[in-house]
């Protein structure tokens, strides 16, 4: 029987280019069969040999091959002693394949952590001060939908407005919206009602539970949601009902939160594209609306929700708040449990919201941080907010490079004179010019196996994204990445936290543009808070974000950074005309 090309590409092409690499080699290969064919040799006659019990030695042409895609070069002499010891390290990898699919929720054993030796944190508690708000509810339901979680939760504890008002007017204005943005995958219109009726009863009877009591919110569709579907944005898992919450949902719903909507995400957490449609821009319809946090972006944009939560592993919190305008608050790494989240990335993947103002953002934040047994990477660290904290002592570190020359935009520039004009200290920072993109194997190896079992079952064809840098050839390439050089992309993150640190002794944060010097891949890879705001419009009404990146788990002085700047640049209230 002829082989197709992937198995012919499998069995002849990537043997020997480290563990990883042969375990995909093995992948549609039953146990018994032999490893590799052997060295061309004369057709078999009835005088030759009988073939030898168990796996061949690996064809000199074959370890050859792999040498490319691993680049390294080895000697004829190297090959055919690999070939002949190759065999058994396969069995080992034979061995973990025993085992069968392992779940998507278990965490390697080796924890990320982001603080280097000598940082350490003794408690884990909120303090949220907030800026006084007064103004009394507007008549017009789109003013109230635009309004900042900061006043909706002032009407709805000073009973201006119920909470199944308010979920009601947001219910509409998905089921008017949604078939232009795409942003929802399952709107849970029923569950949300009956949470808003027990948040209005418990409010009336002096029980309010704080600022997001009663408030309407979406979640990206990687949460699990107990009796709700939770698909990840992907085909093969279309119809995957959790039996129980996420515990960001769990801590939601203990703050009196409504879950209205799961909103969309590019599928598997990379990109706008899901199984159903690409989400869309509430400012420019014919645009996406990034991702991956995709809908939880568009939807709170367009006014449809009060806030929402997102996800970043690489920009997926960043992008889409600048695409959409939105407020995107990425923590410290361990800061949120993920305990319920689809997993891409163990020692990347990052929960946070998606606002429309910065003040919005601390709230959440103060209500989903801490600890969790569940997740092995969260960290025991203080999160302190104080909306009326001056910005004057806060030191500001910039590279001028970044807003010189016709590239830089602007927007940016002007954020920058803003920033300059709030009298904060700036201090001249610059970055090494090193190869960061040597972080990414870091990435892809963990996406690849997190979904090992689509790229073996073949189920990867299943989604409907399919270009180059789609997640379906991108997880089958990881495979290509020798285990070696793996270690030697976590030495160098090893060697790039340490930099960070040295930088972070001198500032408070860093302003940039959101897109510049790398600093979105390298404060990924070391755990760095972040946060982007809309800063203005491009000529063609679309938004346009600036960032600020601070110090491990200081997110409260990103907040009145931000805050400040908002404050300043004024254009946060402007609205999409969807």
């Amino acid at each position: 029987m002829r082989k197709t090309r992937r198995e012919f590409l499998t069995a002849t092409a990537i043997l020997g280019s480290g563990t990883g690499v042969i375990a995909r080699a093995l992948a549609n290969q039953p146990p018994g069969e032999p490893v590799s064919s052997p060295p061309p040799t004369a057709p078999p006659t009835e005088q030759s040999p009988t073939p030898p019990v168990g796996p061949l030695p690996i064809a000199e042409a074959t370890i050859l091959e792999a040498e490319k895609l691993a680049g390294i070069e080895f000697t004829p002499a190297e090959r055919a002693q690999m070939g002949r010891t190759l065999p058994e390290q396969i069995g080992m990898i034979r061995a973990r394949q025993k085992l069968g699919p392992l779940p998507n929720d278990l965490a390697p054993a080796h924890v990320f952590d982001p603080r280097l030796p000598g940082m350490k944190f003794t408690e884990n508690a909120r303090t949220l001060v907030l800026p006084t708000t007064q103004a009394p509810l507007p008549s017009n339901d789109e003013d109230i939908a635009f309004a900042p979680l900061t006043l909706l939760s002032h009407w709805v504890k000073s009973r201006q407005i119920t909470s199944r008002r308010l979920t009601d007017l947001y219910v509409s204005r998905l089921e008017r919206l949604d078939a232009k943005l795409h942003a929802v995958i399952t709107l849970t219109a029923d569950h949300a009602r009956a949470k808003a009726d027990a948040a209005d009863a418990q409010i009336a009877a002096g029980h309010y539970r704080g600022p997001l009591h009663g408030i309407p919110y979406a979640a990206k569709d990687l949460f699990d949601t107990a009796g709700i579907r939770t698909t990840w944005g992907a085909e093969p898992f279309k119809g995957r009902v959790p039996t129980k919450d996420a515990t960001v949902i769990k801590l939601l719903d203990a703050a009196g939160a409504v879950l209205l909507a799961k909103t969309s995400l590019g599928a598997l957490a990379y990109g706008d594209i899901w199984f159903d449609a690409q989400t869309k821009n509430p400012w420019k319809l014919e645009q996406g609306s990034s991702g991956s946090s995709a809908g939880s972006a568009a939807a709170t944009a367009a006014g449809c929700v009060g806030f929402s939560i997102g996800t970043e592993t690489y920009g997926s919190i960043m992008s889409p708040s600048m695409v959409c305008g939105t407020t995107g608050l990425r923590p410290t790494f361990g800061r949120v449990s993920r305990a319920g989240a689809m997993a891409l990335c163990w020692s990347l993947d990052k929960v946070g919201p998606i606002c429309r103002t910065v003040a919005d953002a601390a709230i959440v934040l103060s209500a989903i941080h801490g600890t969790d047994d569940a997740d092995p990477s969260t960290i025991a660290a203080p999160f302190s907010f104080d909306a009326g904290r001056s910005v004057n002592q806060l030191r500001v570190g910039y590279d001028r490079g970044w807003f010189d020359g016709e590239a830089a935009d602007p927007i940016d520039r002007h954020a920058l004179d803003v920033l300059k004009s709030l009298g904060v200290s700036l201090v001249d920072i610059s970055l090494p010019d090193w190869p960061y993109e040597a972080l990414l194997p870091i990435l892809l190896t963990e996406a690849a196996a997190a979904f090992e079992d689509l790229t073996r079952g073949n189920t990867d064809d299943l989604l409907k994204w399919q270009a180059d840098a789609a997640w379906p050839n991108t997880f089958r390439q990881a495979w290509f990445i020798p285990a070696i050089e793996l270690v030697q992309s976590e030495r160098f993150r090893r060697q790039v936290m340490t930099m960070m640190a040295e930088r972070f002794e001198k500032i408070d944060a860093i302003f940039a543009p959101s897109q510049a010097a790398n600093l979105c891949l390298i404060t990924n890879m070391t755990g760095h808070p972040q946060l982007t705001l809309r800063a203005g419009f491009h000529e063609d009404g679309t938004p346009r974000g600036v960032t600020l990146w601070g110090r491990l788990f200081d997110e409260g002085s990103l907040c009145t950074l931000g805050m400040a700047m908002e404050t300043s640049l004024d254009v946060w209230h402007k609205r999409p005309t969807v």
